[in-house]
């Protein structure tokens, strides 16, 4: 559990030459739900698209398993990409595909399977996240909960020990986020992934986090780490209690 699986050392990211995170220093242990949390605008998801690069930073290193990823080239950056997954917010899932072939994307295109191999470990990866009776739906029969479990169980097509999930719980009913965040647990203990986590829904955060780290878009780095329950009690930022209490106006 004290391994570390990610390292960001004085990251920066930039947008035309407007600094939007800066002196970002933080790591990410093996086996933890670690989230990734801040009120709107304070660079969560900007944070999130570095990592798993989809943008290169303005100064500083993200390192998945020792290798940086925003300096690897060709086939070193396509065997780092290789190790992690990544469910985006929306799902993302293609509207024109069933549940099992958006699921069997990656192994078309990083493996030479054969086709009923494929679709074997596709109905299994769409059993893991409770889909298995689904394989044949698109994604438009489906509800938006369930769109969010098949794009789970896409990222874990290759069975990458690392995923990235944005904004698991947007758009779903208290419910429905809940057994989201169910899921998420039991697929941390039984397979020992590794989740990284963008959210700022408090009950999610309570549910899955193991540790938190919180961004604040008025200093543009991280102003609290650790437990989310005892930054909500102990945190000597008056800032950082009113966001995990929920509370309208910063105690006096």
């Amino acid at each position: 559990m004290n391994e570390t699986i990610i390292q960001v050392r004085n990251f920066k990211a930039a947008y035309e030459g407007r600094t939007v995170l800066d002196g970002l220093n933080f790591e990410v242990r093996r086996g933890e739900v670690f989230v990734i949390l801040g009120g709107s605008g304070c660079g969560k998801s900007t944070l999130l698209k570095h990592m798993i690069g989809l943008y290169p930073p303005a100064a500083g290193e993200i390192l998945i398993k020792g290798k940086d990823i925003a300096h690897a080239e060709g086939e070193e950056r396509r065997a780092i990409l290789r190790e992690f997954g990544v469910m985006y917010q929306s799902g993302a899932l293609f509207g024109s595909l069933s549940l099992l072939e958006n699921v069997r994307m990656p192994l078309e295109e990083f493996t030479s399977l054969p086709r009923e191999a494929m679709n074997l470990i596709a109905h299994m990866k769409l059993a893991l996240v409770g889909l298995g009776e689904f394989c044949g739906y698109m994604p438009s029969e489906i509800s938006g909960g369930m769109q969010k479990r098949a794009a789970i169980a896409r990222a874990m097509a290759l069975d990458p020990e690392l995923l990235f999930l944005d904004e698991p719980s947007a758009g779903l009913d208290p419910i429905t986020s809940a057994e989201l965040d169910e899921l998420i647990v039991r697929l941390s203990r039984s397979l020992k992934i590794t989740f990284v986590v963008v959210t700022h829904e408090l009950a999610s955060i309570y549910a899955i986090a193991g540790r938190v780290i919180m961004l604040d878009k008025r200093t543009k780095g991280i102003v609290a780490e650790g437990r989310p329950d005892e930054l909500r009690d102990r945190s000597e930022n008056p800032w950082v209690r009113q966001f995990f209490n929920r509370e309208a106006k910063a105690p006096a």
